[in-house]
């Protein structure tokens, strides 16, 4: 199944109480992304979100009522256990989330295993440009957005993070500003949402090669 047409059954659903139209968007986005991934690796979807399949299902049930029968393929299958780079990420996320509740504890795993993607965090989130990511950060990740001031590039940022609790640096330069890489760090993240190529119907088999990697 194409992304759109995923992305458009979640939100075909009735929303329930307590998930507003922007999570509903990022959590199907995600999942459209992941599930299309899925389909042309043979590795099936769950492997692009890092859930189990019954995290995936909890996951519909509560955001996306009805819609475990269209997915139910990916609700039979195993999911991909993190690895430690992931579990580092997820770490980071989870002593960071806003609430600790309910959807932040399947964003976490979304996102720790989409940072593993090759292009820029916002578009391996199915995302329309890195306002929403940033949008989905303060309202989730509000701890971690306000350490984030000088907007990072969010991918490059998390990393980061890692590397500090864990007691050591990529970073050759004391400061930011007096580092070489500071555009690559900090430089803008424009760009084509993969959702929206999908829509397009310019992503066919194998054309991702088209779409930049991000300097991340």
């Amino acid at each position: 199944m194409a992304a759109e047409e995923v992305y458009d059954q979640l939100l075909a659903t009735p929303a329930p109480a307590g998930w507003d139209a922007f999570d509903r968007h990022v959590v199907a986005a995600m999942v459209s992304l992941a599930m299309e991934e899925g389909a042309r690796s043979g590795q099936g979807g769950l492997a692009g979100l890092g859930l189990s399949a019954l995290e995936f299902r909890q996951l519909l049930d509560a955001g996306f009522p009805g819609a475990a029968a269209s997915l139910a393929p990916c609700l039979a299958a195993e999911g991909v256990p993190p690895d430690g780079e992931e579990d580092s990420i997820r770490d980071i996320l989870r002593l960071y989330c806003s609430t600790g509740d309910g959807i932040e504890q399947w964003l976490i795993a979304m996102i720790a295993r989409r940072c593993k993607a090759p292009h820029h965090l916002w578009q391996d989130l199915g995302l329309r440009d890195r306002g929403e990511l940033s949008q989905l950060m303060r309202r989730h990740f509000a701890p971690l957005a306000e350490k984030n001031r000088n907007d990072m590039k969010w991918k490059k940022f998390l990393y980061r993070m890692v590397c500090g609790t864990e007691g050591f640096s990529l970073c050759t330069a004391p400061v930011c500003a007096e580092c070489d890489d500071f555009a690559v760090c900090f430089g803008a993240e424009d760009g084509e949402s993969r959702l929206a190529r999908t829509r397009n119907g310019r992503l066919a088999t194998g054309a991702e090669k088209d779409l930049p990697l991000a300097a991340e």
